[in-house]
């Protein structure tokens, strides 16, 4: 089963032939809502919104545990990707690119992390050192060049704890620190699933350029933003549709 995590922009998955829903209690609470399931072509598919279907719930907020913890338990995914808007910092960067990372700098905090927290287990620690999985990205990556889509392969994924963007300042400090790209959900969403065993990978959309940069070096205008994630959302199915033709 694919488990495919819907971001800003992709809260309903247009080209999934819906059977079910599920709704899924969890022993980390609610997840972020009901479980669609369905197929793409040939391919089993369940699909969630990491931020609600209303869009209600901000990126500090997501119950991540309960969201990974549904995917792994209530609908037996085998793999998860991620699918989430960026900012860009990297020059070659813009807006309207899609881009696989292949690395995170965590900048979060007072997130819950961990599965791994009661008190009469042994502590648990994970191999993060590669936090994405790299046969799902090259699976992305040939399904992309499959749909004919260009995307950027590797970038380093800042993931800062919203909801506010970024001062100019951080973003100058994320790339000091060889960030390429900006987020507000990467984490602890990719390290919970590498505690589930899930093989995981993200395709992030540049929404807009990072706080300072190009034609947000004064501010940020979100009258943009949207037009530009419909149309690589459009993009973004594509390619979700060719890993499913591989996947079958």
């Amino acid at each position: 089963m694919l488990a495919i995590i819907g971001g800003s922009g992709l809260t309903q998955l247009a080209n999934l032939d819906v059977s079910r829903q599920q709704v899924v209690r969890t022993p980390y609470g609610e997840p972020s809502g009901a479980l669609s399931f369905g197929r793409i072509g040939a391919q089993e598919v369940v699909f969630l919104a990491r931020h609600g279907y209303g869009h209600t719930i901000p990126p500090h907020l997501v119950n991540y545990r309960a969201n990974v913890w549904a995917l792994a338990e209530a609908a037996r995914a085998t793999r998860i990707v991620s699918v989430a808007s960026v900012g860009g910092i990297r020059a070659d960067l813009a807006p309207g690119m899609l881009v696989i990372p292949h690395q995170i700098i965590d900048y979060t905090w007072g997130r819950q992390m961990t599965f791994h927290e009661s008190r009469d287990a042994p502590v648990v620690h994970i191999d993060f050192t590669e936090p994405y999985d790299e046969a799902l990205r090259l699976a992305l990556f040939a399904a992309a060049a499959r749909a004919g889509e260009a995307i950027a392969d590797g970038a380093v994924y800042a993931a800062s704890q919203g909801p506010r963007l970024e001062t100019a300042a951080e973003i100058d400090r994320f790339e000091r620190d060889g960030a390429h790209i900006v987020g507000m959900t990467g984490m602890p969403e990719a390290a919970l699933a590498r505690e589930a065993g899930i093989p995981y990978a993200a395709l992030t959309v540049v929404a807009n350029w990072a706080a300072g940069r190009a034609d947000s070096a004064r501010v940020i205008r979100f009258e943009n933003l949207e037009a530009v994630l419909q149309q690589a959302m459009v993009r973004v199915r594509k390619v979700i549709e060719a890993l499913c033709g591989e996947c079958a």
